[in-house]
């Protein structure tokens, strides 16, 4: 019996304190709610109601006040790296569901479904930019704004999540910092804050900088329907690579001048905001010229707008400069997962959305706020590749893979392959149920057209093709695969590791 005894054990305790990740949570709630003045602004400058953004605020700020106050007790406890993974996804899930509040509110008849509106906020909330919307004039002006300003919050955050938090938890693309940040612990110290204030001073200055090119157009007589309200909304979209429009035709809607200065912006949005701010604000551009995932991210949009050019002209859907922006600005949009679209390219040959479909698994830099697999994962697989061809010809050679001249430990390429084979996986089965259920639903949706809704949302890329495509939306889809688009563009915009351990048994027990 004492053998027994012995091999039964004690009973096994929970590997993570839950109360400090509650605590944590919590704080970063209460402060989530008083974002809402600034729509408030906006609706008392159009003379819209107030209440819906009033209301949202006090429910997220009293939530996060209640939870913070009910685990006072775990207040300076340290958040290892075990709580950061249920940290960053709890966090998530609840933007999601403080953006999705005003629609719920006065989002009428399209978003007032609960599932439509937690997708329209889960979108906001990863830069996804997927919508049920289908009426754009129905919704009023500070609605319309609140989608976009939803969106730029959650560009700020995933920089954030990028460059300090993701590496942290050893999911990152890489890391960029100045050095690698010591210790196991996520204590949000002073490095994480001062490469937060640092990175978001950067973000709104791009924001504004962007806003003003585009109101000029405005005001200088270019662009007539370019006024200060829209500048300032497709900044709000632009800079996060999300995708929200005020406008049922995207950027169509504009002139050839605004299409190509949001073009060049999503292109820097798509870029490692930490390596912007050493070329940039420290006046250090060699960095652009050295670093391989820049060099290898230009050279992705190069070769995509030159294959798009060729089939534009080829099938005589475009000619001249028209035919240039557009095979630019749609490599840019799709590759920087942002979703922009300056035409409906749903009614593209084939062979055109089958370059796209491809673009979707392309991603920008790490370190940005595009969304799906990432350059630099691509690079180090090529390298990966590179190296086992030439050991299968001389197995004696030993060939470290480097990035930027530094030496890259081989647990990360490990990670990084099963980062996408986790990818590939949850993509395929997102299309599956997909399909699934559009033919039970009987939603005209293809083969290739389930395939792109499922990489779309994963990828947080935005609009698929057909109904789903640039000018149409998600609204037609079932329940079923509207929860699902959810899961997967939560997935995605955490990287899929973070969400995938919570579901193991080894991370709850010791």
């Amino acid at each position: 019996m004492a053998q027994g005894a012995a091999r039964i054990g004690p009973p096994r305790r929970f590997a993570i304190d839950v109360t400090a990740v509650g605590n944590l949570v919590g704080t970063l709630a209460k402060y989530l709610g008083l974002v809402v003045a600034f729509p408030i602004a906006v609706a008392l400058w159009y003379s819209d109601p107030v209440w819906p953004f009033i209301v949202t605020g006090l429910v997220t700020s009293s939530f996060g006040l209640g939870l913070e106050r009910l685990t006072a007790h775990a207040r300076h406890q340290p958040v290892g790296v075990r709580e950061g993974f249920l940290v960053v996804s709890a966090m998530l899930l609840m933007t999601a569901a403080f953006a999705s509040l005003p629609y719920l509110f006065v989002g009428g008849e399209q978003l007032d479904h609960p599932i439509d509106a937690y997708l329209e906020g889960m979108s906001a909330a990863t830069t996804t930019g997927a919508s049920v919307v289908t009426d754009f004039g129905e919704l009023s002006r500070s609605l319309s704004m609140w989608r976009q300003f939803t969106q730029w919050l959650g560009g700020m955050g995933i920089i954030i999540l990028a460059v300090a938090v993701l590496p942290r938890l050893r999911v990152g693309g890489r890391q960029m910092m100045e050095s690698e940040l010591p210790g196991p612990e996520i204590a949000f110290g002073e490095r994480i804050r001062e490469t937060a204030r640092l990175l978001w001073v950067l973000y709104v200055a791009l924001t504004i900088v962007l806003t003003v090119l585009l109101a000029s157009l405005g005001w200088l007589g270019f662009d007539d329907a370019m006024t200060p309200y829209e500048a300032l909304a497709h900044a709000f979209a632009t800079m996060p690579t999300g995708g929200f429009s005020t406008q049922a035709d995207s950027i169509a809607a504009f002139s050839p001048a605004a299409q190509w200065i949001i073009a060049l912006f999503m292109l820097l949005a798509g870029m490692n905001f930490v390596l912007l701010y050493r070329g940039l604000v420290r006046r250090r551009p060699r960095v652009f010229v050295r670093d391989e995932e820049l060099r290898l991210y230009m050279a992705f949009v190069v070769v995509a707008s030159v294959a798009l050019l060729v089939q534009l002209w080829g099938y005589g859907i475009a000619e001249g400069e028209e035919a240039i922006r557009t095979a630019v600005f749609q490599a840019v949009s799709v590759i920087t997962t942002t979703g922009f679209a300056t035409t409906d390219f749903a009614l593209w040959p084939v062979i055109s959305l089958l370059t796209l479909f491809a673009l979707m698994f392309a991603g920008g830099s790490a370190g940005s706020t595009t969304g799906s697999i990432k350059v630099v994962r691509h690079l180090l697989v090529g390298k990966v590749l590179r190296r086992e061809l030439s050991q299968t010809v001389s197995p004696e050679v030993v060939m470290p893979i480097r990035l930027n001249g530094a030496a890259v430990d081989e647990r990360t390429l490990r990670a990084i392959a099963a980062f996408i084979l986790l990818y590939v996986g949850f993509w395929a089965a997102g299309a599956t149920v997909i399909a699934i259920d559009s033919a039970i639903s009987d939603v005209p949706l293809s083969a290739l057209d389930t395939l792109a809704v499922s990489a779309s949302a994963l990828g947080n890329g935005g609009p698929g093709f057909g109904i789903t495509g640039p000018f149409g939306s998600f609204a037609p889809l079932g329940d079923v695969s509207k929860v699902t688009m959810i899961l997967l563009m939560w997935l995605g915009r955490l990287e899929i590791i973070p969400v995938v351990v919570l579901l193991t048994r080894h991370y709850w027990r010791v």
